[in-house]
């Protein structure tokens, strides 16, 4: 084997090889970031839905609420029309 000075091809090689590992050194780096706001966003997302959610169970619970008091005055007007109209 000799001691030759590499060759222009085997320098260019190098170079992309070189270059290679860089760019793949960089995806690997965009590919954590991306995954790291990807799952803050998620969160995010999942808080706000469970704040909707809350929301909506709350807002179920006072028109359920507020449907029984409605019932219940329909019902007293009811009943107070009736006895009106049962006196002579």
């Amino acid at each position: 084997m000799s001691n030759e000075m590499p060759s222009l091809s085997t320098k260019i090689l190098i170079e992309i090889r070189e270059e290679m590992k860089a760019t793949r050194l960089e995806l690997r780096e965009e590919i954590k970031a991306t995954r790291r706001d990807l799952s803050e966003r998620i969160d995010a997302t999942n808080e706000r839905i469970d704040l909707v959610a809350r929301r909506q169970t709350e807002s179920e619970v006072r028109i359920a609420t507020e449907l029984v008091a409605v019932s219940d005055a329909v019902e007293r007007l009811t009943q107070a029309y009736r006895a009106d109209r049962a006196l002579p």
